[in-house]
């Protein structure tokens, strides 16, 4: 009785459809956390602006072209906590051996 509760996995073939859903699958993680990284960036670049944390506020507010100050603080932030949250996302992707070779 208990032999039947130990018995090990099957072991199983990835087939090329199977390959193609666990690709979606990871991208769809991944995408999920870039842009909550990017949401997360977006946030605290706004926040450092509101707060006027550095008079960067004052001088968003003093340039001659607001827009183009605004996106050079902004996009930065972005682009860097994106790319930290889904390198993060890689590190811990929760992903185990399915098939074996």
């Amino acid at each position: 009785m208990m032999e039947a509760i130990m018995e090990p996995e099957r072991e199983r073939i990835m087939t090329p459809e199977e390959a193609r859903r666990d690709h979606r699958e990871m991208l769809r993680y991944m995408g999920i956390h870039a842009l909550y990284g990017l949401a997360t960036g977006a946030t605290v670049a706004g926040v450092l602006i509101w707060l006027n944390i550095g008079a960067v506020g004052t001088h968003i507010a003093r340039s001659t072209s607001p827009i183009l100050a605004t996106a050079m603080v902004v996009v930065p932030f972005t682009l860097l906590f994106g790319g930290a949250v889904a390198a993060s996302s890689i590190a811990l992707l929760p992903y185990r051996r399915k098939f074996k070779r």
